[in-house]
């Protein structure tokens, strides 16, 4: 699990050493549990190499053709450009075959230019940007008329909002 751990340390959630191992014997346990997920790991001479996490599923939540995908193929730097990358997806491969999906998707961090070189090369094309933020900040950056309404009013009186914010701008006088 510490080798794991180490591997994926910059995907993990940030936390202490020992909520990130539990996090990774989490992972392992309820893969080896399912049929649909499964955690596969290189090994060169005994030694981790690399992992990857596969999960069999749709493309998206909306889109439901059936799709394998294969979160975070990550290398230990000193075994890159050994053919564990290229091993990695081989059995993401095999694990879609397994299961009858003729697709299979994947991720590289934007700035990582190896590994989105890696993935083109394999025939993998950009589908789309995955972004995040915490809550706070969307929330502090949205417009703050949106932040305001209150999904509980009725049409009537949101329209009676807007007629007398109207009406104050004119300077007219505000029945009340």
């Amino acid at each position: 699990m510490a080798s794991l751990r180490e591997l994926w340390s910059d995907i993990l959630r940030r936390g202490g050493l020992d909520e990130q191992l539990a996090d990774v014997g989490r992972i392992v346990t309820i893969a080896a549990g399912r049929d649909d997920q499964c955690v596969v790991v290189a090994e060169v001479d005994g030694e981790v190499a690399g992992a990857v996490y596969l999960e069999a599923g749709t493309f998206t939540p909306l889109n439901l053709e059936p799709a394998v995908l294969a979160v975070s193929p990550h290398v230990f730097p000193r075994f890159r450009r050994k053919g564990v990358g290229s091993a990695l997806m081989e059995a993401a491969c095999r694990f879609a075959e397994q299961h009858g999906i003729a697709h299979v998707q994947t991720a590289a961090a934007a700035e990582s230019r190896d590994a989105n070189r890696f993935m083109a090369r394999l025939s993998f094309a950009p589908q789309a940007m995955l972004r995040a933020a915490t809550t706070s900040s969307v929330r502090a950056r949205l417009p703050k008329t949106r932040q305001a309404a209150t999904p509980a009013a009725s049409s009537k009186q949101r329209i009676d909002r807007v007629l007398a914010a109207r009406r104050v701008r004119r300077g007219e006088r505000v029945p009340g």
